[in-house]
């Protein structure tokens, strides 16, 4: 009985580390990825999310929307490029891709 337990639970532990990665926030970014399918008038301003990164500490070059995303282009405390994607409702940093 012991065996089967443990099997199970690290079927169940498989299962929700597998959709937590491939969840819209995790693949944000990616062709197809989403960071949210709310409408237009639910999300915050371009000049929101800029503020918002800006707050962070990134400097912002340019913010863009891509596969539901606010994508931002901006520079690091550390003067990185880096591009950071925002779900454009919450306000969460849901990806970082920096530039090689």
């Amino acid at each position: 009985m012991r065996v089967k337990t443990i099997l199970a639970t690290g079927a169940l532990a498989t299962l929700a580390l597998t959709s937590a990665a491939f969840s819209p926030a995790a693949m944000a970014g990616d062709k197809g990825a989403r960071c949210t399918d709310q409408p237009r008038e639910q999300w915050m301003s371009k000049d929101a999310a800029q503020a918002k990164a800006a707050a962070l500490g990134y400097e912002v070059r340019r913010v863009k929307i891509e596969d539901g995303c606010y994508e931002i282009y901006a520079f690091d405390k550390n003067k990185a490029k880096v591009e950071i994607f925002m779900n454009p409702v919450s306000g969460e940093l849901v990806n970082r891709k920096d530039d090689d």
